[in-house]
């Protein structure tokens, strides 16, 4: 079949006058798609054709990069047209199109940027937000900024084109949506859905990832080899792990067909990600191993079984004592029937539920949005950005509590990045809080600091310790650190054999610092670099994970670039310690714990006990005080990425902010802590 045939077939193609005329003459309009009716690929190419003259782009936004790769690629093989020109994608450390590009797909995070340096959306005559039943904290902010817009262009007579809003989903609450943007109207398109036959396990898995290879294998004895298999997991180290035991099992089968066994997750570099859409080698099954990346909007060739552990590792917020977790936990019906419809794309498939049908009756009908269960820094940095003051009353399509969008703005303000105004009843502004008869309200304004913060995309903690490190003289530096965290683990967990175990360790000790995580992998990074040249056999010696650092390299090459435009110069430390520690507090100096006995450690924000974790250098160490990135909760709490600082680099970061937290550690000096301070 042919690409105009194959369009042609499609559910929407129908009602394709329907739907122009409906867009011509709402300002927003809501399309309940069904699976496989080709709403993502074909809207905007029907907008295209009937508004050819139209200035503006049309923007439409997805979840995840993969799949405004991929849409991108099959729309502009559609239009007959070279990727990055008429159709384009714009995705984190890529952006691939040009002053010609009238259709760009995007993921939310980047159309969320450019709001910051145009709030109006001026360039976009049409936005289409897609996926928006995933309710990413992006898509959510998103739906206010953009809602803000559309208002202001349709009321300014400067503005002569009004902006017109899309929103997609095949499942979604229609009623929430259409009441936020004015009762908009809502269309509904059937699918091309095939049948999909649905199995429960009998009786409940205790092992959700040994019931997946066990049935991967199931499916591979008795089903034709060209037919291809999608499982369901929850992040990178358990689909490495996964793939890795799939494969060698297999091959040290002789009896069956060779298995292809990819993983797919995000943080996964784009090559790798679009691996897994190239057909498998003739006599070979093709095996994904993926996270909910491939829940939604991507279609991949060939698959018939999908494999779904009902598992999903999410973020779990409490502002009380500001703390984020990611943790795993059961996914909602409507997320279930979005991974069962994975199979059934092409032709009839089957789905294999790793769950009984009565934890499935259980399970909540839609996801919590993210925002509500999300540390909302960057949020709050980000709308502050674009000039909103007042963010407990800013527009959410699902309010946050007041308590964390208040922690994320007192957080801001001690990392130097806003600053709080408050007003009286005469409307006069004073930095300083007046008299609880006369004050009536506060707003928050960016800082030249916060200015900077924002061009980077990055946790705002992680921008604090770059313009730190500018002061320092460690930017380089600090740079390094930063992209290194941005990605998973650079190590290879060795759980196989205790002699792999030993290798992996000894490996390890020639990068281990004893200043903590942060120099160590500040060292791997460095070596890295310096064997690039053999960079596969090096990092397999070194247990290392080539593909994690070849992806932290793409991105210190981004955070130079933005540097370089904001004018922070790339300044060297020559491994001086103490200054990139020093610029790391200036960002995580809210992650700070001291030791109490028994390798407990409590935290100085919120006192609660916690340890370091296992995989850091510092595990048999008991420094007095240290510095965190992040908190993991498992069986217990421990801390992760831990370096060793002193009490007084702390009290010379934020005294005031220190003066009633530091209760029980003794005034040690730097000379006291030779033996914990390098």
């Amino acid at each position: 079949m042919n690409l105009e045939k194959f369009r042609q077939s499609l559910p929407i193609y129908s009602i394709r006058h329907r739907l122009i005329a409906e867009i011509n003459k709402n300002p927003t309009l809501i399309l309940l798609g069904e699976t496989g009716s080709g709403k993502t690929t074909q809207i905007p190419q029907y907008i295209y054709g009937s508004h050819s003259h139209m200035k503006g782009m049309i923007a439409c936004t997805q979840p995840r990069r993969v799949a405004a790769i991929t849409v991108a690629q099959r729309v502009s093989q559609e239009m007959n047209s070279e990727l990055g020109k008429t159709t384009g994608y714009c995705v984190r450390f890529e952006d691939c199109t040009s002053p010609e590009t009238k259709i760009k797909y995007m993921t939310d995070g980047m159309l969320l940027r450019e709001a910051i340096s145009d709030p109006l959306l001026l360039r976009y005559s049409v936005i289409i937000l897609d996926e928006v039943h995933e309710r990413t904290v992006h898509t959510d902010v998103l739906l206010g900024i953009v809602k803000s817009a559309q208002q202001k262009r349709s009321t300014n007579k400067k503005f002569h084109k009004p902006l017109k809003v899309i929103l997609m989903s095949a499942t979604m609450d229609v009623d929430e949506f259409s009441a936020y943007f004015n009762k908009a109207p809502v269309v509904y398109l059937e699918g091309r859905q095939f049948e999909v036959d649905v199995f429960h396990s009998v009786q409940e898995q205790t092992d959700y990832i040994f019931s997946s290879i066990a049935t991967i294998f199931q499916i591979h004895k008795t089903a034709p080899v060209n037919e291809d298999i999608l499982v369901f997991m929850t992040g990178q180290e358990e689909i490495e792990s996964t793939v890795k035991t799939i494969s060698e099992l297999n091959k040290s089968n002789g009896k069956l067909s060779p298995m292809l066994v990819l993983p797919l997750y995000a943080a996964l570099p784009s090559a790798k990600q679009l691996k897994v859409f190239e057909k498998a080698p003739s006599g070979c099954r093709k095996v994904i191993i993926s996270t909910n990346i491939a829940e939604t909007s991507i279609t991949i060739k060939g698959i018939k079984y999908v494999i779904d552990s009902g598992m999903i590792k999410g973020k779990l917020y409490t502002p009380q004592n500001n703390l984020e977790l990611l943790k795993v936990h059961k996914i909602s019906k409507s997320q279930a029937w979005q991974r069962t419809g994975r199979a059934g794309r092409e032709s009839s498939g089957i789905c294999y539920r790793l769950f009984t049908e009565s934890e499935f009756e259980s399970m909540t009908l839609n996801t919590v949005p993210e925002i509500l269960r999300s540390n909302l820094l960057s949020v709050a940095l980000q709308l502050t950005a674009l000039g909103i003051d007042d963010l407990i009353n800013f527009d959410f399509i699902s309010k946050p509590s007041v308590e964390a969008l208040t922690t994320a703005l007192n957080d801001l303000e001690l990392l130097g990045a806003v600053k709080k105004f408050f007003k009286d009843n005469n409307g006069t502004e004073n930095p300083e809080p007046v008299s609880k008869k006369r004050m009536i309200s506060f707003r928050y304004e960016l800082t030249e600091m916060g200015r900077k913060m924002a061009h980077f995309p990055l946790d705002p903690k992680f921008s604090r310790c770059i313009l730190s490190a500018d002061k320092l003289g460690c930017v380089e530096e600090v740079l390094k650190i930063v992209s290194v965290l941005s990605v998973d683990s650079v190590f290879h967990a060795q759980t196989n054999t205790s002699n792999k175990r030993d290798q992996a360790e000894a490996a390890r000790q020639k990068f281990s610092s004893a200043d903590g995580d942060h120099i160590t992998l500040l060292n791997v990074y460095k070596a890295f670099m310096a064997n690039k040249s053999s960079s596969k056999e090096w990092c397999q010696e070194n247990f290392l994970d080539l593909k994690n650092l070849k992806l932290a390299v793409d991105i210190n090459k981004q955070l130079k670039d933005i540097c370089t435009k904001n004018s922070i110069k790339l300044t060297s430390s020559s491994n001086d310690s103490v200054k990139i520690r020093m610029a790391l507090i200036s960002g995580f100096f809210m992650n700070a714990a001291e030791y109490q006995k028994e390798n407990e450690y409590k935290t100085m924000t919120s006192r609660q006990t916690v340890l370091i974790h296992p995989s850091s250098v510092l595990f048999n160490s008991k420094p007095a005080c240290v510095l965190f990135n992040e908190i993991v909760k498992t069986n217990k709490t421990y801390m992760r990425d831990v370096s060793v600082i002193s009490s007084n680099w702390l009290m010379e970061t934020n005294p005031t902010y220190f003066k009633s937290k530091i209760k029980n550690l003794n005034d040690y000096s730097l000379s006291n802590l030779n033996s914990n301070i390098r």
